[in-house]
């Protein structure tokens, strides 16, 4: 891992929030590679529930000011950072007013998952490689961790296909089994197709339910880590169809080494 920059890009942090298995992993695999010589940048969205006083969140006025089009509307890009102190981690958050500042993360006081989470997903996903081509910071591998996340590898893939800043990049995409019940907005492909010319894919997410947006993402990855003992038996499934790396569960006490092969041996390579 010496010298290898890994962009880590997740739906959801701890200390920033809840503790479960997707904010801990995306902890926990960014504080290895650290500590193994390796270079790291971690990006989340802004939640309105995440306390900025407490971590010490400020906005980084030289990356901030873009507008990003979503649904053919232009949305203002703000990014924020904060430091994992005892780690020495610089986090990166995308944010903006009309998706972010809400306090909550995916869902209303109700439960119910919230209309506009397929916008939110866009603008993450165009967030953080905007923001990361304003670094000019190129990652050997992508890591994305989350539902949230999950446009992520199209995007990368099909939209940015051409940059050169991820021209040699790979893309790893861990699979839990904390999702979501029921869909997103059916839009989704829709608003997608302002972005990318492609029939397949946006017919791929006609049903945007957590299974469907997991098998786009391992469909535009390099290679898939199966990140929790309690995965869909659907995605399972299609998983183990994939003609490319995959790395089975193991338990967080022994994910280090495991991780740290994979990347070196599977995913380099």
């Amino acid at each position: 891992m010496n010298g290898k920059k890994i962009l880590f890009v997740s739906s959801e942090l701890v200390p920033y929030l809840p503790e479960n298995e997707v904010s801990l992993m995306s902890y926990e695999a960014p504080r290895m590679v650290n500590s193994n010589g390796g270079q790291i940048r971690i990006f989340m969205p802004r939640y309105g529930n995440i306390n900025e006083r407490r971590h010490q969140l400020h906005e980084v006025i030289r990356l901030s000011g873009m507008n990003l089009v979503i649904n053919d509307m232009d949305m203002p890009l703000i990014i924020k950072v904060a430091s994992i102190p005892k780690e020495r981690i610089q986090v990166y958050f995308i944010d903006n007013e009309e998706y972010f500042k809400r306090k909550a993360t995916f869902t209303d006081e109700n439960g119910e998952l919230f209309p506009d989470n397929d916008e939110r997903a866009i603008f993450f996903a165009k967030g953080v490689v905007e923001t990361v081509k304003k670094l000019n910071w190129a990652p050997d591998i992508i890591h994305v961790h989350g539902w949230m996340a999950s446009l992520l590898p199209l995007y990368l893939r099909e939209v940015y296909a051409d940059e050169p800043l991820f021209a040699d990049s790979k893309i790893v995409t861990s699979i839990y089994g904390v999702g979501f019940e029921g869909s997103l907005s059916p839009e989704l492909g829709k608003k997608i197709a302002f972005d990318i010319d492609g029939e397949n894919t946006v017919k791929a997410l006609s049903t945007p339910t957590y299974n469907n947006l997991l098998k786009v993402a391992v469909d535009h990855s390099d290679a898939v880590i199966l990140a929790a003992e309690d995965i869909p038996d659907d995605l399972k499934e299609y998983v183990a169809n994939l003609d490319k790396p995959v790395l089975p569960y193991v338990p967080l006490q022994e994910f280090e080494e495991a991780y740290a092969n994979f990347y070196d041996t599977e995913v380099l390579n």
